[in-house]
């Protein structure tokens, strides 16, 4: 499979003031994948180090933090001979060697020549618990994510389809669109999990899909028991699976009391916390007003959503059919499921503030900061462009530009651009 970080990570590459990288992202979403398969297509050797239980790796780095007698350790455990030319070293379940991970500052400091990527499973939970030192402004970071739509056509060897998307000529769109929204329906149920993706290439089996999908769900919840005291694990498992009930809601804000009775913000705070930097869940403020900066007029009122519409559609056992083929249940539920994969599209693009408005009578789904103003997005999961929140805000606010994503054709009238929700990836790179 193809992911578009890769081009991210060329860039990278060919800086002259690199400093060493941290990828960033979700467990199972492609990173080590990713930072082998970088290394090989665009490296001649590549020393990669994989810290969980290799004591041999982490007793490298406790006498010192000298750059060359760590390269020439390296060397000896990889059986790589590491020359900055031509060599990438990569730091896998970096969390799990703290003085590895704060060599990356020495790195940067003293031998910046040389190429170095690190990722770890829970790193900022583990960084956080452990109260681990962090090489604050002498790293990158990239985040991944599960694959995106584009890249899951891809996947699927729709080379031809997306030729016509990428080459921006809405006029063509018409011809292909009922392909898309059959293929932007798969999506909806297979996700960017690249394990499930690689079976769904595969086999092309949606139960199968499905037991893989509940595999990561399990994987995850095992996980909630890392890095944190044991009184928080039922509260981030309450919080996780309340996620499709808070989103089946008319108004989706997330209500603490849907946990419980007597549940309370304060009591779930560290919680929250955990599934938010692990990345699992990704949190949508309302803001007051839009006005810049976002940040300052966000309220402690939000939205909660997964970090992958697949996972979403298993946690709420939607079958395939009902995705499919659009029955009740799926019409109830999808303008959730729509929000979710417009969300994940607007993470793609990391220069974006994401928020949400909303009034006595009105919620725009989402509000984002981009190009020096605020720009409203109304979501609609069918053809039906009615959308009357929008058409509130717009009139209160006046913004030049207003967004309305649905299946319907591209369109631009009088500021509001009608966007189709297969073409999103293409569409906004104009406002980034």
């Amino acid at each position: 499979m193809e992911r578009l970080a890769l081009k991210r990570l060329i860039k990278w590459k060919q800086k002259k003031d690199k400093k060493p990288l941290i990828i960033q992202g979700a467990r199972q979403v492609g990173k080590t994948w990713l930072m082998k398969t970088f290394g090989a297509s665009y490296y001649k050797k590549v020393a990669y180090i994989n810290f969980t239980n290799n004591q041999e790796a982490q007793r490298l780095f406790e006498t010192s933090y000298n750059v060359e007698r760590i390269i020439s350790g390296l060397s000896l455990l990889t059986e790589v001979p590491i020359t900055f030319e031509d060599t990438l070293i990569i730091f896998d379940e970096i969390q799990e060697c703290e003085k590895a991970l704060n060599a990356l500052k020495f790195f940067n400091e003293n031998a910046p020549q040389y190429a170095i990527i690190a990722a770890g499973s829970l790193l900022g939970v583990a960084v956080k618990h452990k109260k681990m030192s962090f090489p604050v402004g002498q790293v990158e970071f990239l985040n991944l994510y599960p694959l995106s739509f584009y890249e899951f056509l891809k996947a699927l060897g729709e080379d031809k389809l997306l030729e016509v998307m990428l080459d921006k000529n809405a006029a063509l769109l018409p011809v292909v669109s009922d392909k898309c929204i059959h293929l932007l329906k798969q999506y909806f149920y297979v996700g960017g999990m690249p394990e499930v993706v690689q079976s769904f290439v595969n086999v092309r089996d949606f139960e199968q899909v499905r037991v893989l999908q509940n595999q990561l769900l399990l994987g995850y919840q095992a996980d909630f028991s890392k890095y944190t005291e044991g009184h928080v694990i039922p509260k981030i498992h309450a919080i996780w699976d309340s996620i499709p009930v808070q989103l089946a809601k008319e108004n989706k804000k997330f209500v603490y009391k849907t946990l419980g009775p007597t549940a309370r913000s304060r009591d779930y705070e560290s919680a929250m916390e955990w599934l938010l930097m692990c990345g699992l869940v990704y949190k949508v403020a309302k803001i007051t007003k839009p006005a810049i900066p976002l940040s300052a007029y966000e309220e402690p009122i939000f939205k909660l959503y997964t970090m992958d519409c697949g996972l979403l559609c298993a946690k709420a056992s939607l079958d395939a059919k009902t995705i499919l083929e659009g029955n009740r249940i799926f019409e109830e539920f999808k303008g959730a499921l729509t929000e979710q994969y417009v969300l994940q599209n607007l993470k793609l693009f990391e220069g974006f503030h994401v928020s949400y408005w909303s009034s006595n009578v009105a919620e725009v789904d989402f509000v984002i900061q981009a190009q020096g103003s605020v720009i409203p997005i109304e979501v609609k999961a069918s053809t039906n462009l009615r959308a009357r929140s929008l058409k509130s805000y717009r009139e209160k606010y006046n913004p030049t530009i207003a967004i309305r994503t649905s299946l319907s054709n591209f369109e631009l009238n009088n500021g509001l651009y009608n966007l189709p929700l297969y073409y999103l990836e293409t569409e906004l790179k104009k406002f980034k």
